[in-house]
């Protein structure tokens, strides 16, 4: 890892830390809660989050840590910021570099190599260092609210790390859930017992600073609350497997739950308490849910490592695009992501982009940003 200075930046007027629970689209959730419930009050938070975005963009399987990224910034001896100069080592990706340009956060680096009990150790050295006058943990979708034994849970090990980490923290934390279900994992009905009632609900106002984000970060789950707050309803497929999301007025809210409370439920997130690396806490979650995401990352990305090189043509592509639609409609699907899209038409990561820019340019009225309209043509 190469530093790009040697000297911690100056933050005084940083009031506000925000965990981004699950990484990704948590981090850029949090900028709009930020702005959501603080009304822009002092300087932006301090966004603490993991530099894991998945196959789509990083082709190595599992989350980034600071030996991954070139140009980090120290803010204490164990917690790293990523500005807008830092870049990825080849051939991993990450989202993080190109979110610090464009919003006016600081993002902080999770390193989840040495288990919880490292990073409540960062989580820790950061709150000593700040001196924040709120600490949240944000969730997008409520899956860290889950028991671990769900059928439906797909990705539990991130949010889970990050819930047994700031359990023991001695500072106050708030757990946060905005859009509740929309990850895919926990239906919405099943989450209104284990969180309070609505602390408020998103906006397209609430939503606008985080617009250009939107177009080109993947986040499918972020990508949704942002849509319900703009008044889209209906049906939502997601991922390569398919899931059926609904969008309702309840998307567009934002929860407390106690936290303690969650992690009595989160057999995982107990287990996880006294964990030293990341292979102690993937073994856990083999234990516990009966697999690891990791691991799920790894077999995908060996797949998709011998899959031939495909051709983004635009005729072919949209001929299939409107297979998949007719199929989507039989399903009673209104709407869908770009990442389902690509997927679903069998290309990689690196086309998620250029297809989304061909579809758009040949069926705008389609676009429902940032999701795409499953055309109604019979």
């Amino acid at each position: 890892m190469r530093l790009a200075n040697t000297r911690a930046p100056t933050l005084r007027w940083v009031t506000r830390l925000i965990v981004a629970a699950g990484g990704g689209g948590d981090a850029v959730a949090a900028a709009v809660v930020d702005a959501a419930l603080y009304g822009g009050s002092g300087s932006p938070a301090v966004i603490l989050t993991y530099a894991w975005d998945r196959l789509l963009v990083d082709p190595v399987p599992g989350p980034r840590g600071p030996g991954d990224l070139t140009g980090l910034t120290p803010l204490t001896r164990s917690v790293w910021a990523v500005p807008p100069t830092a870049r990825p080592i080849a051939p991993a990706g990450s989202t993080l570099p190109r979110l610090a340009s464009e919003l006016p956060h600081t993002f902080a680096l999770i390193d989840p190599q040495h288990g919880a009990e490292g990073i409540a150790h960062q989580i820790t050295s950061l709150v000593h260092h700040l001196n924040p006058e709120s600490i949240d943990l944000l969730d997008v979708g409520g899956d860290i609210l889950a028991k671990g034994d769900e059928p439906t849970l797909r990705s539990p090990l991130a949010d889970a790390l990050t819930l047994s980490a700031c359990s023991q923290l001695k500072a106050h934390v708030r757990l946060l859930v905005a859009g509740p279900g929309l990850d895919g994992e926990i239906p919405a009905e099943d989450l209104t017992a284990r969180m309070g009632p609505p602390v408020l609900t998103f906006t397209s106002n609430h939503i606008a600073p985080i617009s250009s984000v939107l177009e080109w970060h993947p986040s499918e789950a972020t990508g949704m609350l942002a849509a319900a707050a703009r008044g889209v309803r209906g049906l939502c497929e997601v991922r390569d497997a398919g899931l059926a999301v609904p969008l309702t007025d309840q998307s567009a809210t934002l929860h407390e739950a106690p936290l303690h409370q969650a992690l009595h439920r989160n057999k995982l997130a107990r287990a996880l308490l006294t964990t030293r690396t990341l292979a102690q806490a993937e073994q856990y979650s083999r234990e516990i849910c009966g697999y690891s995401e990791i691991d799920y990352e790894r077999i995908k990305a060996s797949r998709l490592a011998t899959q031939p090189a495909r051709k983004l043509d635009p005729t072919r592509t949209l001929h299939r695009l409107a297979e998949f639609e007719t199929a989507a409609r039989r399903r009673g699907i209104t709407h869908t992501t770009f990442r389902r899209i690509t997927e679903a038409l069998g290309f990689g990561g690196e086309h998620r982009q250029p297809l989304r820019e061909l579809l758009i340019n040949r069926r705008p009225l389609q676009y429902e940003a940032p999701l795409w309209r499953i055309s109604r043509d019979a």
